[in-house]
């Protein structure tokens, strides 16, 4: 009968009207979903963001005033050990402050920093750099924990030098062997007081703990200068490195 057929016909529509309308209700629910997602990351962003903003200005702060006492500071001694020993904490607290907003750094630009800040500290103390690098030292990236890390074992084995070795000569040797960096600093004084004494202790347990943070290992032995000598080893990132041999 042709009232069936245009009935049939009308319940077909309408279903499909139906059909279409769920879908479009469902694509909706995704869109509003993935809206409301974006903008509570956007938000958690944007408070991220100023809180390290606003952590950075008050670090900023706090190195214009305390480090401008420092300095004033290493001024006003007489001794020369006793003025390195406050530009290093000048230089810890500069690290402190700069870590949140470090840019990426190479092998070879942290070293070329390490050689500049050493040269420094011994000339102001009457002492010399003796810098050895294997020409063919590998320049791989180096993230902000390891430049850190690196920065922080050679400044500290440069104070106990200077502070317990009375150093008037150190000498540093970078090279690669296989996979490995190794570094090696050897000073001309009388040697370091036994591990665990006062400040030195303390100051070798950090170096310890920032070698194993590198994947690596520090040591101390007798220097062929006649004072000590620090051994740090540690693996190099991914990247070509040369095929070396050698002993330390």
């Amino acid at each position: 009968m042709p009232w069936l057929a245009l009935l049939l016909v009308a319940v077909l529509a309408l279903a499909a009207f139906a059909l279409a309308m769920h879908r479009r209700a469902r694509a909706l629910r995704k869109t509003l979903e993935r809206l409301r997602n974006d903008t509570a990351a956007r938000l958690e962003d944007e408070r991220r963001q100023g809180a390290d903003a606003e952590r950075r200005r008050l670090l900023d702060d706090l190195h214009d005033d305390i480090g401008a006492k420092l300095l004033n500071l290493i001024h006003s001694l007489e001794r020369p050990e006793q003025a390195d020993l406050v530009r290093a904490v000048v230089q810890d607290f500069r690290d402190v402050v700069s870590r949140s907003h470090q840019d990426a750094c190479t092998l070879l630009q942290a070293l070329g920093q390490i050689r500049e800040e050493t040269e420094a500290r011994l000339d102001a103390c009457g002492s010399r750099l003796d810098w050895q690098q294997s020409p063919d030292t590998p320049d791989p990236d180096l993230d902000e924990q390891q430049t850190l890390h690196l920065f922080r074992i050679v400044r500290e084995a440069v104070t106990n030098a200077l502070r317990h070795g009375h150093a008037t000569q150190v000498r540093m040797r970078i090279r690669a062997i296989a996979d490995e960096l190794l570094l090696d600093l050897t000073d001309d004084g009388p040697g370091l007081p036994a591990p665990g004494a006062g400040a030195a202790g303390r100051g070798i347990a950090g170096m310890r703990h920032r070698a194993r943070a590198l994947h690596g290992s520090i040591g101390w032995e007798a220097g062929t200068l006649g004072g000590t000598k620090v051994i740090l080893r540690f693996p190099l990132p991914a990247g070509p490195l040369p095929a070396t041999t050698g002993r330390v």
